[in-house]
């Protein structure tokens, strides 16, 4: 039986693993932040969605290899990234982990993209450091009322759950095997795109110790991500939205972000869902490859 501390379960070919220390003196409580590099070429940052990390873009990463040098980092406290107590998960504590990364590695007309919570990062990013970000990829950006509790009557009925005062924390350290797999297949168009050594993966990583606090945290600061929509008219870089069509998110919610970014282009893929990664990488590598 692997540890509670096991390194991930799942290599992606090509890929190596990495670590930034936290700085020196700073005030913050940061960890260690894990992320995977690969290819070569101009640098493109791959940002997980809630309670996943890097290996989410395991079918993406392959497909673009050839024309960038990928970073897919796990978000603070995510995936195999440092767990600190006491740390912040709201919107500005989590782009600051983004925003380490792309400045202690030293990365200038960088391509970020993002899934879900991290499309709303990639554009706050975007909005933080102008001088370094070339072009926003936002999937499926995860900045509206109800997000996850959207993908089924079970997603609404666990997230409150863990929300609550008292027993939150202990349905936050309680994730079944098939309620975790039937949250994740809510947010597919084609289910079968939901592979059970993923499934595995997270597992893992949500026994770490300490993970199902930093789970009750991320889900109490999901508000901050809509707040965060006041950044994305400040974004320069040209932004591409890319929406499944059977995303959470409503039509209303996507004209919204159409109005904030008036010159983005705009694209909805058919009968996918929110976890555009896991379902169609191709797509996304198009779009990518297009623009390189």
């Amino acid at each position: 039986m692997p540890s509670r501390e096991s390194g991930p379960t799942i290599h992606i070919p090509g890929t190596t693993t990495h670590t930034i220390a936290p700085r020196t003196g700073s005030g913050a409580h940061e960890g260690t932040l894990r992320y995977l590099r690969a290819g070569t070429g101009a640098p493109l940052v791959l940002l997980h969605t809630v309670r996943t990390q890097a290996e989410h873009f395991r079918r993406l990463i392959p497909l673009i290899t050839d024309r960038y040098t990928v970073y897919a980092l796990d978000l603070p406290g995510m995936g195999h990234s440092e767990i600190v107590p006491g740390a912040s998960y709201d919107e500005p504590a989590m782009r600051a982990g983004v925003e380490r990364l792309l400045t202690e590695l030293d990365l200038r007309d960088v391509t970020l993209v993002g899934e879900s919570m991290g499309a709303v990062l990639a554009l706050t990013t975007a909005a933080d450091l102008p001088e370094r970000v070339r072009r926003v990829v936002a999937v499926n950006t995860y900045d509206f009322p109800g997000g996850i509790a959207r993908s089924s009557l079970l997603a609404r009925a666990v997230v409150g759950a863990v929300l609550l005062p008292g027993v939150g924390p202990v349905v936050a350290g309680i994730e079944p095997r098939p309620a975790l797999r039937t949250i994740l297949r809510g947010g597919l168009g084609d289910r079968s795109a939901l592979r059970e050594d993923y499934v595995d993966e997270l597992l893992q990583v949500g026994s770490r110790p300490g993970y199902p606090a930093v789970a009750r945290a991320v889900y109490q600061a999901l508000p901050t991500l809509i707040t965060a929509r006041r950044r994305y008219p400040e974004v320069k870089a040209p932004v591409h939205l890319v929406y499944g069509e059977k995303d959470w998110s409503r039509h209303s919610d996507r004209e919204a972000n159409r109005k904030l970014l008036p010159t983005a282009d705009f694209t909805q893929i058919p009968k996918a869902g929110h976890f555009v990664a896991l379902e169609r990488p191709d797509v996304l590598a198009d779009l990518l490859s297009a623009a390189a």
